[in-house]
């Protein structure tokens, strides 16, 4: 089936971060008691009119210029015409026809690219979250409770054009989003708990040159695995539905993760279905050059900033500095650490390849690991002055995080103190002295023995021997009893 192609488009909603929500003083905090947060203007009673909260335009504004759009300078909202138990105004408040940013565009590069792939973005527009359904028992039957806490939350639109050819394309254009979007402070894009959703528009068509497919909405993608395998499953269904001479029907659909598969919601709207039309009580407004300058002036380095800067500063790798800057918390650990060592690329070492491992293994924020950059900056540091070696310093590292332990205190306990190098020469000659088979065999020509000749003084030493100084020593040894002959 390889010469049909996939055409994709995401739709992220990204949940805004300020105290209120858009259009009202009502709070809004994640899991507090249902139906505690929606006041007068949320619940849209009689008299009360919506204002727009001042952070929700900054904040968007930082969004749409960090992604590189145009912002219309003219813009206004919308009212949004549908019915669902979880809407209380019955429409919702949105940006139709003059949303307030257009184009931009999300560059990355896949693994083991040679370059880099520009995702176009069609629109960002502002709107109001609609409330939630909670669905349970209640008097012994299955029953649908509406939480209206969410409704009136803050959230940016952010509309892909169709550019993306892959499950895999979507993967890292998402990631790439959410990393900018994390980056400049205007969402926690946390997917489990919903700051950060996601809806993939899915057709296929036969070649890159052929017309668009009839695509099919892909909702219900909570995480990075879950817009990946919808994706992959929607673009299979659709083909052997093409390939059995069916047609595609224009559908929403749902993804089901128990059962890794979609399942029809409904058949597609259009947009004059919503009865789209300028909300009366919110007119258009101007977008003010001032507004848009001091975003501007207050916009925090950008993910693609802080790498290049990671390279020239640091001279570190471009795998590195992809590594190290996908996520803030990352980024701000790594550069403490650097503070910290004056050490760039030992740091980068251990903070991609150590702690990341162990963070992502143990399911815990970076913030929050025992390992702080304190604590590893003094491994690194014992490390650069060869209180250690590299295998007991990653022995110390465990013993840090596993026992929740000092550095100090975990070379006390296991007694991981320097080796004084002056021993070494007494150990090596032992060591040779002990295994003549294996020195003879070195001696003539089988250099693989000589590893078996470095584990052995290392075993002597604990481990704690420096590899360089052990292997000068071997050299040495072997050249004279060469010399010798």
């Amino acid at each position: 089936m390889s010469h049909y192609e996939p055409v994709i488009g995401l739709e992220v909603h990204c949940q805004l971060k300020t105290k209120t929500k858009i259009f009202s003083t009502d709070p809004y905090l994640y899991g507090a008691a249902a139906n505690t947060q929606a006041g007068p203007v949320t619940l849209g009673l009689p008299g009360a009119l919506p204002v727009l909260n001042e952070s929700v335009m900054e904040m968007a504004l930082t969004a749409a210029l960090a992604l590189e759009c145009e912002i219309n300078r003219h813009t206004r909202f919308d009212r949004k015409h549908y019915f669902y138990p979880d809407l209380p105004k019955g429409y919702q408040i949105s940006q139709y026809d003059r949303p307030y940013a257009t184009g931009g565009q999300v560059t990355f590069r896949k693994k083991d690219a040679d370059k880099d792939t520009t995702i176009r973005i069609h629109r960002i527009h502002m709107e109001e979250d609609a409330g939630k359904l909670l669905h349970g028992q209640g008097g012994g039957e299955a029953v649908s409770f509406v939480d209206l806490n969410r409704a009136g939350v803050p959230l940016l639109e952010i509309v892909s054009e169709p550019d993306l050819r892959s499950s895999e394309d979507a993967y890292y254009y998402l990631q790439t989003l959410r990393s900018i979007l994390r980056a400049v402070e205007v969402t926690d894009g946390n997917m489990e708990m919903g700051s950060l959703r996601c809806d993939a528009n899915v057709s296929v068509r036969k070649g890159p040159d052929a017309p668009f497919g009839t695509r099919v909405e892909i909702k219900n993608l909570n995480s990075f695995k879950a817009v990946r395998a919808a994706i992959d499953y929607q673009i299979e269904e659709q083909i052997a539905l093409i390939e059995s001479g069916q047609k595609i029907v224009q559908s929403t659909v749902l993804w089901d993760a128990d059962k890794r598969e979609t399942r029809l919601m409904r058949t597609k709207e259009n947009a004059e279905d919503y009865r789209y039309f300028p909300d009366p009580d919110l007119p258009e407004f101007v977008i003010e050059e001032e507004l848009i300058e001091k975003v501007k002036k207050e916009m925090p380095e950008l993910p693609a900033e802080k790498r290049a800067r990671y390279s020239s500063e640091y001279g570190l790798p471009e795998y590195d500095a992809d590594v190290l800057t996908r996520e803030k918390e990352t980024s701000a650990y790594y550069e403490e650490v650097v503070k910290l060592t004056d050490d760039p690329k030992k740091s980068s070492n251990w903070v991609k390849d150590e702690v990341l491992g162990i963070v992502n293994k143990l399911d815990v924020e970076i913030q929050d690991f025992f390992v702080t950059p304190e604590r590893l900056s003094k491994i690194i540091q014992y490390l650069n002055d060869k209180k250690f070696t590299q295998r007991i310093a990653k022995q110390v590292f465990e013993h840090c995080y596993e026992e929740k332990m000092e550095i100090d205190d975990i070379i006390e306990k296991y007694d991981y103190k320097p080796v004084d190098t002056s021993d070494l020469p007494a150990i090596v000659e032992k060591v040779f002295a002990d295994n003549p088979e294996q020195v003879n065999d070195i001696l003539n020509g089988k250099d693989r023995v000589k590893g078996f000749l470095v584990g052995q003084i290392m075993k002597a030493t604990r481990g704690q021997a420096p590899p360089d100084e052990v292997n000068k020593l071997i050299d040495a040894t072997l050249e004279k009893m060469k010399a010798a002959k």
